[in-house]
């Protein structure tokens, strides 16, 4: 028998394409026992990437609307981390650790598409929603995680095994190549951690200990005051997990993104205050008079519902432009299910071939339905709950039901997945069916968003399972025992995602959801269909600019413009957008060919840049999550557990006026420069050379 280092160097030629008849494909690994794959190692390794992402991945949706992807950090941390124990990681046990730690990118986007929106209205005067507790967030994730995993389950044979070759699999590939890459892999490692490091001591320096500024207006040159007379503004928030963010993007999307917000701060908040400032009443949605408005207030009271606006009318058309491949998917779906599943007529089913049986399908669907209506039932505290809770589950059944293998196969095709269109049409139609039913206002708006985050989880968990049944499938992984692993790890990154969640929903108000602070944009357009749903506050005039922003969103998809990006700009506040704009840039540089540069060069540097960007978003966001515990023990405290003295790096009045601007603008720059050069002077690591 070879050694695996002999066995494995890549994928089998037929892994990417139709199989000929008769032809059948064996996986990196084969059908041979003795192999490590469920370990002590894998299984603790796993659950702890799980929950340290789970919590990054929260904060960073929540303030800039763009989550992390865990599945490419993760696997690259689990083929670096093997090589400091006595016996390096197999890799079977590497593709264990990748599956259970990539539970917290779904589990996260589907609770933070949905859940803060809940923490927002119990904020709003008169709404009448009261402010979820921390185990109903937990449970919801949860019970979205297992209801996706569940349903995706008697697909496997038909995804895997009867459509291989026919998609791409654009994410699965590269997390497939990471995982293979061996000792280079190693050294990708130690790359993110040190990028891990200094993006946590930066973000530390400057949100925790106050080393610098936290806002950079550029007035110290004077561009700022001549913004400033003009009634706009111009902000960036010094951090390097945004940073990395940008880099991530791109600088096309980074363009868009804060194009839309250019276009809201340079050119409609001007344009609404010259407008206004001479009315003398109120215009709602605002409480005070325009004239008396700060850019701030103002962008807050009107320009930012049409960002709200573009971003609904993007999610729904994404849905109604894929409405017929859904149509397509559905049909084979339901052809998928009629196949002779995992286990056929044989008494002995090879390990790369098992799959939890249609038994124990059934009985998880059983016990979710049971568990979910005493949920929606008995932990909603509504009034005459059992109708509502029974229409409830069956809403949320059948809706994952027929878009959770929907949402696998859109990830199959083209790595994206459109939950957020789907999650905004499942709130209407559970929206307008519990009024029919007489639940209207606070607890209306409460269980709508329930049923809404069970669903939004179930879909990209269903999403996340196929890429990684799909890592497993070439590699050589045992299916059940995958499957069996995620509803541990969903339970993990369900646990550490909502703690996360309520955590920053305990801070100051004026620090929550919904504020520059955390805007939570999906949360926040999600929160608006509920409130023309259920008719609480807004009048006429909030209806106007949110069919503005849709009406813009169907233009810009008009002109090929990423409508759902622009609307986002269009909403998030300034200071998030131009950091992102500045990782585009540096994206851009670093993969500019020189005059004597090979073609491979830039792609070397970019290959190295993006784990240094990872790195910063990775270490910059548990750095904030930190920063958000501390200040909610302050906040319960009132206070008694602030430090007696200050623990400023430097003089209030230098780190917060001018003097601060300056040493933030040093650092920035001496940021960036690290990001290019680091990226070049390592750039032969990665590959190897």
């Amino acid at each position: 028998m070879k050694t695996e280092n002999e066995e494995i160097k890549g994928l089998p030629e037929n892994a990417r394409r139709v199989l000929n008849k008769g032809e059948k494909y064996v996986p990196v690994v084969p059908d041979e026992t003795g192999v490590p794959e469920v370990t002590i190692r894998s299984v603790s390794m796993g659950l702890i990437f799980c929950a340290i992402f789970a919590m990054a991945a929260a904060y960073l949706a929540l303030k800039v609307g763009q989550g992390i992807e865990a599945a490419i950090p993760i696997s690259i941390l689990a083929v670096g981390m093997g090589v400091f124990f006595k016996r390096k990681s197999s890799l079977l046990e590497n593709v264990i650790i990748q599956s259970i730690g990539a539970n917290s990118s779904h589990v996260v986007a589907g609770a933070v598409f949905t859940i803060p929106a809940l923490y927002m209205l119990s904020a709003t005067p008169n709404s009448g929603v009261s402010q979820p507790s921390i185990w109903q967030v937990i449970l919801v994730s949860f019970l979205g995680g297992c209801l996706g995993i569940l349903f995706l389950i008697p697909l496997r044979y038909h995804f895997m095994v009867e459509m291989h070759g026919q998609f791409p699999w654009p994410e699965a590939t590269a997390t497939t190549q990471i995982l293979l890459s061996g000792e280079r892999a190693g050294k990708q490692a130690g790359i993110l951690a040190l990028s891990a490091g200094i993006g946590a001591l930066y973000d530390g320096i400057v949100t925790t200990f106050h080393g610098m500024a936290e806002m950079i207006t550029l007035k110290t040159v004077g561009v700022g005051k001549l913004l400033q007379n003009n009634f706009m503004t111009f902000r960036m928030l010094n951090n390097a997990a945004i940073i990395g963010i940008g880099y991530i993007i791109g600088l096309k999307y980074a363009l868009v993104i804060a194009s839309g917000s250019f276009l809201s701060f340079f050119v409609l908040v001007p344009l609404v205050y010259k407008i206004g400032a001479n009315l003398t009443t109120v215009l709602p949605p605002g409480d005070i008079l325009i004239s008396a408005m700060t850019p701030d207030q103002v962008f807050k009271s009107y320009v930012r519902i049409i960002g709200v606006g573009g971003i609904a009318g993007a999610g729904i058309m994404g849905v109604v432009t894929s409405f017929p491949s859904m149509i397509r998917s559905i049909s084979a779906n339901m052809k998928g299910l009629k196949s002779k599943g995992d286990n056929g007529e044989k008494t002995f089913v090879p390990r790369i071939e098992r799959s939890l049986s249609g038994i124990t399908v059934l009985c998880g669907l059983l016990a979710f339905v049971i568990v979910a209506f005493m949920f929606f039932a008995f932990g909603l505290n509504l009034e005459n709950p059992l109708l509502p809770a029974f229409v409830g589950v069956a809403l949320v059944t059948f809706i994952a039901f027929l878009f959770a293998p929907v949402a696998a196969r859109a990830i199959a095709i083209i790595g994206t997945n459109p939950v957020s269109g789907m999650t905004m049409r499942t709130l209407i139609i559970t929206g307008f069916v519990m009024l029919k039913l007489g639940l209207s206002g606070g607890q209306g708006m409460f269980v709508t968003m329930m049923v809404g985050g069970v669903v939004c989880t179930a879909l990209a968990a269903s999403g996340a399972l196929s890429t990684d049944l799909k890592i497993g499938h070439w590699l050589g992984a045992t299916p059940a025992r995958q499957l069996a692993l995620k509803f541990l790890g969903t339970l993990v990154a369900a646990t550490f995602c909502g703690i996360s969640m309520w955590v920053m929903s305990q801070t100051d108000p004026s620090q929550g959801f919904g504020t520059n602070a955390i805007p939570a944009p999906q949360a926040s357009a999600m929160k608006e269909i509920l409130v023309g749903i259920f008719g609480i506050g807004g009048g006429g005039l909030r209806w106007f600019f949110f069919a503005l922003g849709v009406i813009l969103s169907i233009i810009l998809r008009m002109v090929n413009v990423p409508a759902l990006a622009f609307a986002l700009g269009m909403y998030l506040p300034i200071e998030l957008n131009t950091p992102v704009l500045l990782g585009g840039i540096l994206s851009y540089i670093v993969q500019k060919r020189g005059k004597n540069e090979s073609e491979e060069a830039p792609k070397k540097r970019h290959d190295v840049a993006i784990l240094v960007a990872s790195g910063f978003m990775a270490g910059g966001a548990i750095m904030g999550v930190i920063d958000a515990v501390m200040n909610a023990i302050i906040m319960k405290t009132s206070g008694s557990l602030r430090p007696k003295t200050s623990i400023h790096i430097l003089s209030e009045k230098v780190w917060e006026g001018s003097g601060g601007e300056v040493v933030a603008l040093i650092c920035v720059v001496a940021l960036s420069l690290f990001l290019v050069f680091y990226s070049k002077n390592k750039s032969q690591i990665i590959t190897g050379e």
